[in-house]
């Protein structure tokens, strides 16, 4: 994941990715442009995650999208995924990187914190993911991040930043206009009325050029 001219999709997984979800991102990710896809479920033993993880990785790979493992270098390693994203309390962007090769994206949450992003971007981050910029029905937000935030990241920094933390169509104009490079979603395209197509095609007339 690099900077780009315009802001992008940055697919995060529903926490139950079994039964039909493989056919729903796949419909999602023919709906429009998506840049990545991260797996994040808790609580499975790495054997059923990895056995979760393969048809997802494989519609990915189809529609030339990014997989991140979230949190887990390990299981990232075992699945030859695109990269990682890590919290604040999963590890050192340096040893994930020892782990996984130079070509591996890691991407780490930084909050609302300046100096949590600045650290990350020294230590080898490839983009850094700042929220919640607003409530989210997938995740307790902890810390709370304003626009603001985004327009500095990109005015000093080349390297990307991600908007997370209940983001939808009618909310993120502030978020782009900011500068976020890259839009983290998940309950507003896989909670969607019409389904995550329609979430993905709506957004996808929101960022194009």
């Amino acid at each position: 994941m690099s900077k780009a001219a315009h802001c992008q999709l940055y697919l995060i997984s529903p926490p139950d990715v079994g039964g039909d979800f493989p056919q729903a991102l796949k419909e999602a990710l023919g709906a429009g442009p998506v840049a990545a896809f991260q797996l994040r479920v808790k609580d499975k033993e790495s054997h059923e995650l990895a056995a979760l993880a393969q048809p997802l990785q494989e519609i990915c790979r189809a529609s030339d999208v990014a997989f991140i493992v979230n949190d887990d270098v390990a299981m990232a390693k075992r699945l030859k995924a695109d990269g990682v994203h890590l919290g604040q309390l999963d590890g050192d962007p340096r040893e994930a990187r020892a782990q996984l090769g130079p070509e591996a994206q890691i991407g780490v949450t930084c909050h609302n914190s300046r100096h949590l992003a600045m650290e990350a971007g020294e230590n080898g981050a490839d983009y850094v993911a700042f929220g919640a910029f607003y409530d989210s029905s997938t995740k307790r937000a902890l810390h709370r991040a304003e626009p603001e935030l985004l327009r500095w990241w990109s005015a000093i920094m080349e390297i990307p930043c991600v908007a997370i933390g209940g983001i939808a169509v009618e909310n993120a104009p502030p978020l782009i206009a900011a500068g976020a490079d890259f839009l983290a979603v998940s309950g507003a395209v896989w909670q969607h009325p019409d389904g995550p197509a329609a979430a993905v095609k709506a957004f996808s007339e929101l960022l194009k050029d």
